[in-house]
């Protein structure tokens, strides 16, 4: 009967609105929590997207200089003419420039899974996706003047900025998982024929599908210690018979009975995946959510050792740890990035075992060769350090380090996450927390309580708990 009140409190207090328990077992638990794990997109940021930079290798725009971008596409498609010294180019140069940045619009504009949505009354245009960086890159490209105006399971329509409609055949689409860190689509242009097979993804895996560059890498770091998310875009241009065949071999593996899923991929990889023309990268900007800073302090203050689990690139994992200041003005950074050997692993321990107020940074594949071969030296080493940042993680790591705290420590452990791919992770923990946000609502359903932002977990941990 207490803790049905207790529940029944907590789902009334105005002061953390929405709140929903679903397991009213376990109130007390949440005044024991030791560790607690979060999610980074849509659990500390507000998973409302915006593209702040450009990057083409020769060419790079901002926030401040998209303009130029609507000009040289307009220009691309035939509305404006190069005019002179004032532009940026004159001639063959700025013709080139305008048809550079014509293909990296029109491969955002066209890679995606985004379905447009036009009100009847005002004949405004809403996306809808899965994911909201895809929406904003499609807004992004509307904005500059080439808008995704219909969608369906074959075709897709572009209206470019003098009201032209462009018309391209969906041949087949590669949806995005957390394994591959990418997808892809093969569009027909209806008018010219000619057929493409664009692909954007995370630049750890693209920089091995796309022709030799000296750039690529160092922009990627410089946007991701700019806080910002990356994403690399490329294509290849297929003939005809390129794609009739690997439509044949294609068809072949689907209807195979055995590893269907990976002769599928290896299809994909060596028929499609090589070699591809890099187009640039852009640069998408994740913001705080409200009170984040304060929140964590508290917590911090509070004795919790807080990790944060994210699939993000440790550049920028690190700038958001500092920015939320999850990270102290006084604590120091230690980075352990891709460990393959067992002499380079139990040097870092060593390293890590000197160090007493430091945040760890560390990414998934080191993260899984300790699991692999020194699992007890690492959770023993890590759990001592105030903050744990674990990069590039996939859904099952997640829950596997949420289970290795919990069995090394026996402490009570509270896991917080947004979206499905924190599932895993929440169900692991003794108190899984959800957030409501705009990736839907698995996370919350899993949990053992639902709340509207992070900073709601003040209350929930340090006053209401007590």
């Amino acid at each position: 009967m207490g803790k049905s009140v207790y529940a029944f409190q907590m789902m009334n207090d105005k002061e953390i609105p929405n709140t929903i328990v679903r397991s009213s077992t376990i109130p007390e638990e949440l005044g024991r929590i030791e560790y607690l794990l979060s999610d980074k997109t849509g659990t500390l940021t507000k998973n409302d997207m915006e593209l702040k930079k450009l990057h083409m290798g020769t060419m790079a725009y901002n926030i401040e200089s998209m303009d130029e971008v609507a000009t040289q596409l307009a220009a691309a498609f035939g509305k404006a003419k190069a005019s002179g010294p004032s532009t940026t180019m004159t001639g063959k140069g700025r013709r080139d420039m305008s048809s550079r940045v014509r293909d990296i619009v029109l491969a955002l504009a066209l890679c995606h899974n985004v379905t447009p949505v036009i009100d009847a009354d005002s004949d405004a245009i809403a996306y809808q996706a899965s994911s909201p960086d895809e929406i904003a890159i499609v807004s992004w490209t509307e904005q500059v003047g080439l808008t995704l105006v219909f969608r369906d399971m074959n075709e897709i329509h572009l209206r470019t900025a003098n009201g032209d409609i462009l018309e391209y055949s969906i041949l087949q689409t590669f949806p995005f998982t957390s394994e591959s860190k990418r997808m892809g689509i093969i569009v027909k242009d209806k008018v010219t024929g000619e057929i493409m097979f664009y692909q954007k993804g995370a630049d750890v895996v693209m920089s091995k599908i796309v022709q030799y560059n000296d750039w690529l890498d160092e922009e990627c770091d410089n946007m991701a210690r700019e806080g910002l998310r990356t994403l690399v875009i490329a294509r290849r241009r297929l003939s005809e018979d390129t794609y009739t065949e690997f439509q044949d071999r294609f068809n072949e593996a689907k209807v195979s009975i055995t590893d269907r899923k990976a002769q599928e991929q290896s299809v994909v990889i060596s028929l499609l995946e090589q070699d591809l023309e890099l187009l640039g990268v852009t640069g998408v900007e994740d913001k705080l959510q409200d009170e984040v800073k304060n929140t964590l302090e508290l917590l911090r203050n509070a004795g919790l050792k807080i990790w944060m689990l994210t699939g993000d690139k440790i550049e920028t994992a690190t700038c958001i740890a500092v920015s939320s200041k999850l990270v102290s003005r006084n604590q120091s950074i230690h980075q352990v990035s891709r460990v393959t050997s067992p002499h380079e692993a139990l040097e870092q321990l060593e390293i890590l075992q000197s160090k007493k107020d430091t945040c760890l940074v560390i990414d998934g594949v080191s993260i899984q060769f300790y699991m692999e071969h020194y699992k007890n030296e690492f959770i023993e080493i890590a759990v001592r350090l105030p903050v744990v940042v674990a990069c590039r993680c996939s859904p099952t790591q997640k829950a596997d380090i949420t289970k290795l705290i919990i069995d090394f420590t026996g402490k009570r452990v509270c896991c917080i996450g947004d979206g499905g791919n924190d599932v895993s992770m929440i169900q692991a923990a003794h108190v899984g927390v959800g957030i409501v946000g705009k990736e839907g609502r698995q996370a919350s359903l899993a949990a053992d309580f639902s709340i509207t932002q992070f900073s709601y977990l003040t209350k929930l941990l340090c006053i209401m708990a007590w």
